[in-house]
C-alpha cells in the first residue's frame, strides 16, 4: 500500500540523485570545450563576452546562495564551474592573442565580488540582474555563432551538459528552497542552452552539406 513516508523517501532519493548527478556533470562540464580549443589551437566561434558575462552570473549566484545560507547541495557545483570557466577564458584569450587582459579582468571580478556583500539590497538586486546577465551571455554566444556561421570549435557536449544541469536545478530548487528568482533563472538559462545547442547542430549540418 502506498504511504506518505514511502513517497517522501522516494522523493528524497530522487532529489539526492538529481543533486549528485548535477555535481558530477558540472565537474566535467567545460572540459569538452577546453579540450576542443586546445586541440584546435584556436577559439574561433567562441565569445569572450559570453564567458565574461557567464562568470559574472556564476559569481553573483554563488554569493547569493552563500549569503542566505541555502543548502550546500543546491549550489556546490558553482565553485567548480567558476574555476572551469576561468581556465576556458584563459585559453580563449591566449589563442586570441589577448592574454594580457586576464589580470585586469581578475582584479575587477574580485572587487565586484567584495562589493556584493556590503548590503542585502545589493545582493538581492544583483541576483535579479544575474538572470539577465547570464541570459545575455548565452545571447552573446549565439551572436558569435551567427556571425561565424561555423560551430566546429564550439563543443556540443558542453552545451548538452549545461541543458541537463539547468534542468535538474529547476527540479531541485522546486523541491528545496522554492526561491522564485532562482527557478526563473534556471528555466530561462535552460531554454537558452537549448537554443545554443540547436544552433551548434544546425551549423554542423550546414557545414557538412557545403563540403
Amino acid at each position: 500500500m502506498w504511504s506518505f513516508s514511502g513517497a517522501a523517501m522516494e522523493l528524497e532519493s530522487v532529489l539526492l540523485l538529481a543533486n549528485s548527478s548535477t555535481l558530477i556533470v558540472c565537474m566535467i562540464l567545460k572540459f569538452p570545450q577546453i579540450v576542443t580549443v586546445i586541440a584546435a589551437k584556436n577559439a574561433w566561434g567562441l565569445s569572450v563576452r559570453s564567458l565574461l558575462l557567464e562568470l559574472i552570473g556564476f559569481l553573483v549566484f554563488l554569493t547569493y546562495q552563500t549569503y542566505y545560507e541555502y543548502p550546500l547541495a543546491t549550489y556546490l557545483e558553482y565553485p567548480i564551474l567558476i574555476a572551469q570557466d576561468a581556465i576556458l577564458l584563459m585559453c580563449v584569450l591566449f589563442y586570441n592573442g589577448n592574454i594580457g587582459t586576464a589580470l585586469p579582468y581578475a582584479v575587477l571580478f574580485i572587487i565586484g565580488w567584495r562589493l556584493l556583500t556590503i548590503h542585502r539590497l545589493i545582493i538581492d538586486l544583483a541576483m535579479n540582474l544575474s538572470t539577465y546577465i547570464s541570459a545575455l551571455s548565452k545571447y552573446a554566444q549565439l551572436q558569435t555563432l551567427w556571425k561565424a556561421r561555423n560551430s566546429d570549435q564550439v563543443s556540443a557536449l558542453t552545451w548538452s551538459f549545461a541543458i541537463y544541469t539547468t534542468g535538474t536545478r529547476v527540479f531541485t530548487t522546486l523541491m528545496t528552497t522554492q526561491d522564485t528568482a532562482v527557478i526563473i533563472r534556471y528555466v530561462v538559462l535552460c531554454l537558452l542552452n537549448v537554443w545554443v545547442l540547436t544552433t551548434i547542430i544546425y551549423y554542423r549540418k550546414t557545414g557538412k552539406k557545403e563540403e
